[in-house]
């Protein structure tokens, strides 16, 4: 039997098909749940999200500062000495210790100010939630990447192998004299086209799978690909009505949109309270030890002192600062609910075309499903056909060829329909990891 050329510029082919494959069988496949755990712990971007989550909850705290009292503790020493003709000095010396403590007992902006303080706590739990939801996404696609990618080399390789035996077929029907040169031309043709698919599919592959160590924090992951038969789920709840009012109860975006029109209209209320008066409570105690004095410079004194003082403010005029402010704050509270509206249109938008997309995307699976079973049957007719001679060795190419990328677009589709499911969580602000456990059920064992 005569075997197909191999052109030069192929030869280190296996070479680089061992290492594209070095990524997907050196170590044991990992599931998406156990891929998403690695990169929660290793992921900078989740990682910096947890930081400003923990920094957002100390700046929250700093804000009892404002009602809570001020207590300082001061010292301080003194020596002098003094000269009294004819010719004598003195010398004289003092010691002090105070504490002082400062209770505000009415100050409207402070409390305002805490009350936005209170507000940091929702906020930093939107923005964590955000940040976790978009690396359950990340891992997703990257996972999904990596599948569809080994799918694609793996199909190629197939393809190879069809087209390599329908060469040797024509190779063997010219010599006898049954087909033309022509046939083996085109079937050689299709032989070297397939063997640069390979090697485009084998570098994808490696590209893919980098992307996906580098992320998860691994030097080897290797993700399960599907079980089969592969059944996809339907979207639940059915109604795109429903997944947008999810979407603006629970979009984290819009959360923190919400918070930021609440902090704006208690800085418009602190703005008002440049009006108003304020009251402190201050207690001082302090202990003074004097060194002799000026009439008495060989006797020591101690002093023991204490007083409590209430301190009343009442802005009368400030140059229109406060009046000004108070506009500025009003115009910052619209900008607040105008940009609060537009977000809640926009993810509307987002959330419907998640949901049309992963509908779309099953019918999709399921034409392709129909096409890959109907190319089978054209292929085995076709091949049936050449044998019998009504059929020429480029109508099996074709046919091989049209099967091949079905089945890569139906994979490929399958990927996409698993991944707009969680885009389309994501889109409603429902997102959560136990949402990949269903994807798990699907994967092989």
């Amino acid at each position: 039997m005569s075997h197909p050329r191999l052109p030069v510029r192929f030869r280190l082919l296996p070479l680089l098909l061992a290492v594209g494959a070095g990524f997907s069988v050196s170590a044991q496949a990992q599931s998406l749940v156990d891929l998403y755990t690695s990169a929660r712990s290793y992921d900078a971007a989740y990682q910096s999200a947890k930081s400003q989550f923990d920094a957002t909850l100390a700046k929250a705290e700093q804000g009892k500062s404002l009602i809570l009292p001020t207590v300082g503790f001061s010292t301080e020493a003194v020596r002098s000495s003094q000269q009294v003709q004819p010719a004598s000095e003195q010398y004289l010396g003092s010691q002090t210790a105070a504490i002082k403590a400062t209770q505000p007992l009415y100050r409207p902006a402070n409390w305002v100010s805490y009350e936005q303080s209170k507000k940091q706590l929702p906020l930093a739990e939107a923005q964590l939630l955000a940040a976790e939801q978009d690396l359950i996404v990340r891992v997703s696609q990257a996972y999904f990447d990596v599948l569809a990618s080994s799918d694609s080399l793996a199909f190629v390789k197939s393809q190879k192998a069809a087209v390599a035996e329908q060469l040797a077929s024509a190779k063997r029907n010219f010599e006898v004299g049954t087909s033309t040169i022509t046939d083996t031309r085109e079937a050689q043709a299709r032989y070297d086209l397939v063997i640069a698919q390979e090697l485009a599919a084998a570098n994808d592959l490696q590209v893919k799978s980098i992307a996906l160590n580098q992320l998860v924090g691994q030097q080897d992951a290797s993700p399960k690909s599907l079980a089969a038969p592969v059944v996809l789920a339907d979207t639940q709840p059915a109604d795109v009505g429903q997944w947008v009012l999810q979407s603006e109860a629970n979009h984290p975006g819009i959360k923190q949109l919400k918070v930021a029109l609440d902090v704006a209209k208690l800085e418009t209320q602190k703005a008002q309270a440049g009006h108003k008066p304020t009251l402190d409570l201050e207690g001082t105690y302090a202990a003074v030890n004097n060194n002799g004095t000026s009439t008495a410079p060989n006797v020591d004194s101690r002093v023991n002192a204490g007083s409590l003082k209430l301190s009343f403010v009442m802005p009368l005029f400030a140059g229109f600062a406060v009046q000004n402010r108070v506009k500025e704050t009003l115009a910052l509270e619209d900008k607040a609910r105008t940009d609060l509206e537009a977000s809640k249109r926009t993810v509307a938008q987002g959330t419907r075309t998640a949901f049309f997309g992963v509908q779309s995307g099953l019918g999709q699976v399921k034409a392709l499903e129909a096409a890959e079973a109907s190319g089978q049957s054209a292929l085995d007719a076709t091949k049936l056909g050449y044998q019998v001679g009504v059929r020429i060795n480029i109508d099996v190419l074709n046919s091989q060829s049209q099967l091949f990328d079905t089945k890569a677009k139906l994979a490929k589709a399958r990927y996409d329909v698993l991944l707009g499911g969680l885009k389309l969580r994501q889109a409603a602000g429902t997102l959560k990891a136990d949402d990949l456990q269903p994807i798990n059920s699907l994967l092989a064992q």
